[in-house]
């Protein structure tokens, strides 16, 4: 059973830059592989982590690859496509949030009835959807 969604960023830090995230979002990550038990990620992510290098906004340690071959070969992690659900979602959330990436990433966690995993403070302030910062 999911019950965690991990959005860009934490996904990024996981790989890439553990000592980045929280406390409390290490030790869910650390329990969750302990026990075997998977985490998602919106198909968004994997966009937004395609576009990251060409848009030179920030350097992620290593690049994009390791990430992405984390996500293609870790069981544990889950891909969750955008669906009609989900794009109804995305429109009631409206104008809530400015970026596009994070409102598809806030509504899957919200159709799928997940925490999200975070440190963006307009995700945790917008009250959207329960966070893990």
């Amino acid at each position: 059973m999911l019950r965690f969604l991990l959005d860009t960023n934490a996904l990024i830090r996981r790989v890439a830059e553990p000592r980045k995230l929280s406390r409390e979002q290490t030790r869910i990550l650390d329990d969750l592989e302990a026990h075997n038990q998977a985490f998602a990620i919106s198909a968004i992510t994997l966009y937004e982590l395609g576009v990251l290098p060409t848009l030179g906004v920030r350097r992620i340690k290593g690049g994009v690859e390791p990430i992405f071959r984390v996500v293609n070969n870790n069981p544990l992690c889950q891909i969750l496509p955008i669906t009609v659900e989900i794009a109804r979602e995305i429109a009631a959330i409206g104008d809530a949030l400015r970026d596009p990436a994070d409102r598809a990433i806030v509504a899957t966690a919200r159709v799928h009835n997940l925490k999200l995993l975070t440190s963006d403070q307009r995700i945790a302030d917008s009250g959207l959807v329960p966070v893990v910062e």
